[in-house]
């Protein structure tokens, strides 16, 4: 944000506008805000990001291609061997100087030479395509180690993943790499977007460790498509991929609406004590697209000073990591703000963090530095499986828990590896897990053997300091995953049955779309939803809907109202049906243990439990402890009715995760009907699905209730009063 300054007593306001909105959203990261921003006369070009890293180590001689990364694309004319050069010492490296899509590359005629430090320096006579120039010279050093890279690079996620269906048709496509790749070899030669035999054309950016594919137009729907990065895609070194990499995706028959959502944060909103060599971050709710996570739309600010913190910017997979160019002061309190020009695959703004909606947020958060840097190492303290473990279910996932937070973008396939066996590699930050879900499963009677190495790295750059081995054996027969089928009523954060949803508060927050099979009018009752339709508002209450609104007969005020919409209904309708394909699968789960009446003050290992009769959770909070393994499945069957809190404000239950236990991997199968937090306040985790309806806190409470979930009626209603619902992350 340039221009933008805070003084104490506004400082003091956001301090604790982002306690209150943490505690509004429910998000682990911390709340954002609204704030004016003053419009700048003159915005001047960042880098954003460069490879090598400023500080970086032991660097590869053969790593002659040199690269920084713009915040904006620049005047190609401007970047030349004069405004951009690469020294060592007082002696100037010979070398070409290109520019492409967003990057400056200097390509050296030689290989570096062993221990030594080396200095590259782009200066203000690179300007913009406006003919704006840098504020001032960018100059960043990195040092040689005594080896050549030799390792070839891979391909660690893609947008959008192998075999999904349903996929928006306004989106992106995108694959991230396992390290900085030349610029100059990824492009429309090397990529290649195909609907059958049929080029779809498009441009083609690269930007740290991530290259976007943008259609010319919109995709068509019902559509399968294939994606391919080829052999000629190479590292700075000048590695190629060890084959060509072919995905493949369906298109579905909506668009994506829904905003994209901080749903994390490096470090958590309040925290003390933060080493004063942190970096800083954010995950999100989805895949962004890389060139709109710039240090133009996140700025770390010196909250007494009230001067911005210069620094890089890096984006992998969900995740930004902003490395400040120096140690931050000690002591001092920091803010952190991610701006609405962060935007994900299919362009919708950030936003969803703060009622009401359609408006979008700025997200802030704010943290104070201890007195000094964090030097110690961290270490794995848990493996799923541990190691020696036999009979491992052959569809089982290979986590790693780490004694603190990781620098996520050094968590990828290059430092996490099962022997054999290919895989996504995946970072939970919030738990400190690192997870690799194979391709396929496992063979049945193998021994595998894990490695996470020394290139995992925390936030304050200390590697491991040795490599982590383990080594298990999976069963002697193939034991498929369970993998309960959502299908198309996975994005609803509610589903109100045949008979709609029913808001009785002004702070409710949908994360993700509603719906409902209701023909009578009037029954989605106090929301509106991001394409500014209102639909039945009852006096002021009214909560807004991050996504889109799914009904058959509606009644709405509003630039899109309408009385039918045959589409909408038809979405609506299969979601109805996927929503009672679900409930009969957990169901039919075999059971692994019974489930006591009352939940309160137990904790409950991965598995499935069941009641024929009613559970509550009242009187003390449930824990789910999934021992390290981030995939574990928690499946309650409940037969008649679920209560998770008491009659009054003084009884507020949560649920609490730990040792990996994700909301995604939490079900609630619901005989009868579901009453959560009755009382107000509190948190519930996973997906609802009830046969005779849910319903949140109770009229006129103010107090929040969160759902980490779903909640899924198949017949009757959902209410809700001042609830908060955040569909998770797939």
């Amino acid at each position: 944000m340039k221009g933008f300054k805070l003084q104490k007593a506004q400082l003091l306001c956001f301090v604790l506008m982002g306690v209150l909105i943490s505690i509004l959203t429910g998000c682990g990261g911390g709340g954002g805000g609204v704030w004016m921003v003053p419009a700048a006369e003159k915005i001047r070009p960042t880098v954003t990001s460069t490879a090598p890293v400023l500080g970086a180590a032991d660097v590869s001689l053969n790593a002659r291609v040199i690269t920084a990364n713009f915040s904006e694309k620049m005047n190609p004319a401007t970047i030349t061997g004069t405004t951009y050069t690469v020294k060592q010492g007082a002696t100037v490296v010979s070398g070409a100087v290109t520019y492409t899509g967003v990057s400056a590359v200097f390509t050296a005629f030689g290989d570096l030479l062993p221990g030594l430090t080396y200095t590259a320096t782009i200066t203000t006579a690179a300007k913009d395509l406006a003919g704006n120039a840098l504020a001032a010279d960018y100059t960043w050093t990195f040092s040689t180690g005594a080896a050549a890279d030799i390792i070839l690079p891979l391909i660690t996620s893609t947008v959008n993943a192998n075999g999904a269906t349903g996929v928006a048709f306004n989106t992106k496509v995108g694959a991230t790499f396992s390290e900085p790749m030349d610029p100059s070899t990824i492009n429309t030669t090397t990529f290649s977007l195909k609907r059958g035999a049929t080029d779809v054309p498009g441009t083609l950016d690269y930007t740290g460790v991530n290259l976007v594919f943008t259609p010319t137009s919109l995709l068509a729907a019902g559509t399968v498509y294939t994606a391919t990065v080829t052999t000629g895609a190479r590292d700075l070194a000048g590695n190629a991929l060890a084959a060509n990499y072919v995905w493949s995706w369906t298109t579905g028959a909506a668009a994506d609406i829904t905003r994209p959502r901080v749903i994390a944060t490096i470090n958590s909103n309040g925290a003390i004590d933060v080493p004063t060599n942190t970096k800083v971050g954010a995950t999100f709710s989805e895949p962004m697209d890389p060139l709109t996570i710039t240090t133009a739309t996140f700025t770390l600010s010196n909250g007494t000073t009230y001067t911005n913190v210069p620094g890089t910017m890096l984006y992998s997979g969900v995740d930004m990591v902003f490395t400040p160019s120096s140690p931050l002061a000690p002591n001092t309190t920091y803010i952190a703000t991610i701006t609405t020009g962060a935007k994900d695959l299919a362009g919708n703004e950030l936003g969803g963090n703060k009622a009401p909606l359609p408006l979008a947020s700025d997200f802030g958060w704010f943290w104070t530095t201890a007195a000094a840097p964090d030097t110690t190492n961290p270490t794995v303290i848990l493996t799923a499986p541990l190691n020696g473990a036999i009979n491992v279910p052959t569809g089982s996932t290979i986590n790693a828990t780490f004694s603190e937070a990781m620098d996520p973008l050094t968590i990828t396939n290059a430092t996490f590896s099962v022997a054999g066996v290919p895989g996504l590699v995946t970072y939970d930050g919030v738990n400190k897990i690192a997870t690799l879900t194979p391709s396929s499963p496992l063979a049945a009677g193998t021994t595998y053997t894990a490695t996470v190495t020394t290139g995992a790295r925390d936030l304050a750059g200390n590697p491991l300091l040795l490599n982590k081995v383990w080594s298990f054996t999976t069963a002697a027969v193939v034991i498929p995953p369970p993998v309960v089928p959502l299908g198309s009523v996975a994005p609803f954060g509610t589903f109100g049955g045949s008979a709609g949803m029913t808001n009785q508060g002004t702070l409710t927050i949908i994360n993700g779309d509603i719906g409902t099979i209701a023909t009578a009018t009037s029954t989605v009752t106090g929301f509106h939803d991001t394409e500014g339709d209102i639909f039945t508002q009852t006096g002021s209450n009214i909560g807004g809907v991050n996504g889109t609104i799914y009904t058959c007969t509606v009644s709405t005020t509003g630039p899109n109202s309408t009385v039918v919409n045959a589409p909408y209904c038809a979405i609506a309708t299969q979601a109805r049906l996927d929503a009672e394909t679900a409930f009969n699968f957990l169901a039919g789960m075999p059971s692994s243990g019974v489930l006591a009446g009352n939940l309160a003050g137990t904790t409950i290992y991965p598995g499935v439990y069941t009641n024929s009769s009613a559970v509550m959770i009242e009187g003390g909070d449930l824990t789910l402890d999934a021992q390290g393994d981030a995939n574990a499945l928690f499946v309650f069957q409940i037969g008649s009715t679920l209560t998770v809190g008491g009659p009054g404000a003084a009884f507020p239950q949560s649920i609490t995760l730990i040792n990996g236990a994700q909301a995604k991997n939490v079900f609630w199968q619901v005989g009868t009907f579901a009453t959560i937090n009755a009382g107000g306040g509190g948190t519930m985790v996973g997906t609802i699905i009830a046969q005779s309806g849910v319903s949140f806190s109770t009229a006129g409470n103010v107090a929040l209730v969160t759902l980490n979930g779903r909640a899924l009626s198949l017949v009757s209603s959902v209410t809700m009063v001042n609830t908060i619902i955040n569909v998770p992350a797939p």
